[in-house]
């Protein structure tokens, strides 16, 4: 794994100008895909962004000359790129190098799986928990789920054929198959099996299931109290506290599942006595604790 400041950090503006870019036509940098959409929607593109382009062909370009790299792979949305780098070494180098594309994974509604899309997936467990992992993949939209079973379970395809043509309420346990079968994966039986049974808690009893993301409050917080607003901002429920008053004033929040109506309701030390469960919306939890 190669950190591309090993040849972007020492570069001499002036020099990258005369030396590469020379090679690159904006005429032909207009004409790619990526640029030409953001153009016709008229959105603003900025130098900086404009110049992506050039610098991906330039780490290409390096890859090849100091590794010997061969062939960048990448999703369909760099093919632009990816040319730009295999010219770029043929004008420089005079070498052949070589690229390949795969289609991006996308949600029935066209939507991009990826880490821009609001709500990054993370594997990495101290980014995102097992339990918001195996939820993301409970929430599936119903249209997805067959074709998620196959791309990311190792469930025969007749298995997953049979739980995507699933209809009605039935089609939620197909959705539970699946996010069981990714957790496993990911995680493993035992944080798969967590995840659902806190589901089950939180979602079929009204519970505070003890696998939900956790804000841990100290005693001398609690003692001073905090606003119901800090809460669903510090629990990560709500990205500010205007997003939180936004929440509350709309009727989305929910604490121990009674509606939230007031953002600036202060919580003590007797409020935080036990787990107090934060709602956002219908999917959303997470819990407070103090210690």
């Amino acid at each position: 794994m190669l950190n591309n400041a090993e040849w972007l950090d020492g570069l001499n503006y002036l020099d990258f100008l005369r030396d590469i870019g020379r090679h690159f036509s904006v005429n032909r940098m207009l004409s790619f895909e990526s640029v030409k959409s953001r153009l016709d929607r008229e959105q603003s593109l900025s130098f900086l962004e404009f110049n992506y382009m050039i610098l991906q062909a330039y780490d290409f370009l390096e890859l090849h000359r100091r590794y010997g790299c061969l062939l960048q792979m990448g999703g369909s949305d760099q093919w632009g790129n990816i040319v730009n780098g295999i010219d770029l070494t043929r004008r420089v180098l005079d070498d052949e190098i070589f690229g390949l594309t795969s289609p991006l994974l996308t949600t029935s509604d066209g939507k991009k799986m990826g880490k821009s899309q609001s709500g990054a997936i993370w594997l990495n467990p101290e980014m995102l928990s097992p339990y918001e992992f195996w939820q993301f993949w409970r929430n599936t939209t119903d249209a997805d789920v067959g074709r998620f079973l196959k791309l990311y379970t190792e469930l025969p395809v007749e298995e997953c054929d049979r739980l995507g043509a699933l209809e009605g309420a039935e089609i939620n346990d197909a959705k539970i198959v699946l996010a069981n079968e990714v957790t496993k994966l990911a995680h493993g039986a035992e944080a798969a099996a967590a995840a659902e049974a806190t589901a089950f808690e939180v979602f079929q009893k009204g519970g505070v299931g003890e696998d939900l993301p956790t804000l841990h409050l100290s005693a001398a917080e609690a003692a001073d109290g905090i606003s119901l607003a800090q809460l669903f901002v510090r629990s990560g429920l709500a990205k500010s506290g205007k997003d939180a008053k936004r929440l509350i004033a709309e009727g989305g929040a929910r604490v121990n599942d009674e509606p939230a109506l007031d953002a600036g309701q202060m919580f003590g030390a007797g409020d935080l006595a036990g787990p107090v469960k934060l709602t956002a919306g219908k999917k959303r939890h997470a819990r407070v604790v103090v210690g």
